[in-house]
């Protein structure tokens, strides 16, 4: 008999911007569901590439082994980069360090680390990527099952966040079909000042419609299917709350798209605390606000309101 595959749940954590917070979700992302089920493991990977810094979130050092290595050397496996932390049930693969490129890998190099992560045998896989909406970056959040987009209210931040779930959609559109006619509109679509008087998916998938209708049938199934979900950081008062609610909304009427508002954390002097002492908040023994919206945005997460730590 062959041996039983085991399932696992990709996540991926995003930002349309740098300082944002992803890292800090991802990793007590991480701790959480590690420590939930003692049955289930989780691995933490730090996929922002060429500026990876997930060791310093968990408090530790530099590793000695990271993904430089798996890249460096083709006989190597990516579970041979996978390292212990002292979180039960949680494993690391640390990003790449000093491996000058590595930040625009070669397109061999990311499909290797992309089928690497589909091969690793954990329940719960989360990525950290980089900012922004760079190729690579938009094809590991493609890769996951549930794609997090972390946005802080601020108007730079928001636009970059509809910036990332357009491209993010466009991108995943391409896959779809093989016509090179309707992969020239996507690739026009996708400038904003493009002379077909596309601006946004709905447009697109019209368009496309127009010219085949099947292929427009599947792009609207993909657009139904495209859920990022939304993590407010920072949050200071209703308003800003709310603006989660609003970016779905907007999302549904210019995009097409609807994507999850999975919760919020409220501006917390815990927070730069945990980061400053390299301790993460889900490691803090308290049930303090942050620690309850990281729970409840993790239930959110998984569609489970049994998920508890505190």
């Amino acid at each position: 008999m062959g041996q039983l595959i085991r399932e696992k749940e990709i996540f991926a954590v995003a930002g349309g911007k740098g300082g944002v917070g992803k890292s800090f979700l991802a990793t007590n992302l991480g701790i959480i569901l590690a420590r939930a089920n003692r049955d289930k493991s989780a691995i933490l990977i730090d996929a922002d590439l060429g500026g990876a810094n997930l060791h310093t979130c968990l408090g530790l050092p530099t590793p000695e082994t990271t993904l430089s290595d798996f890249l460096r050397h083709p006989s190597m496996r990516i579970d041979d980069v996978v390292l212990r932390t002292s979180v039960e049930n949680l494993s690391l693969i640390s990003g790449a360090q000093d491996f000058l490129g590595i930040a625009n890998p070669k397109y061999t190099q990311k499909i290797r680390i992309l089928r690497g992560i589909q091969s690793l045998r954990a329940d719960y896989i989360i990525l950290d990527l980089g900012a922004g909406t760079s190729f690579n970056t938009i094809d590991f959040f493609l890769l996951a099952d549930k794609g997090i987009l972390v946005v802080v209210p601020e108007p730079t931040s928001i636009e970059n966040a509809y910036r990332f779930i357009k491209s993010a959609f466009y991108r995943r559109l391409k896959f779809l079909t093989t016509d090179p006619r309707i992969k020239t509109v996507i690739d026009k679509a996708m400038d904003r000042k493009n002379d077909l008087g596309i601006r946004v998916p709905a447009e697109l998938i019209d368009y496309v419609g127009r010219m085949d209708a099947e292929v427009g049938r599947q792009l609207e199934q993909a657009a139904r299917n495209f859920r990022p979900r939304i993590v407010l950081n920072q949050v200071r008062s209703a308003a800003d709350i709310r603006i989660g609610y609003s970016m779905q909304n907007a999302c549904m009427k210019f995009f097409g798209i609807k994507p999850d508002f999975v919760g919020y954390l409220e501006n917390d002097e815990q927070v730069w605390q945990s980061i400053r002492k390299r301790k993460p908040i889900a490691l803090n023994g308290d049930s303090g606000k942050c620690m309850r919206n990281l729970v409840t945005i993790s239930n959110n997460i998984l569609n489970d309101a049994e998920l508890k730590l505190d």
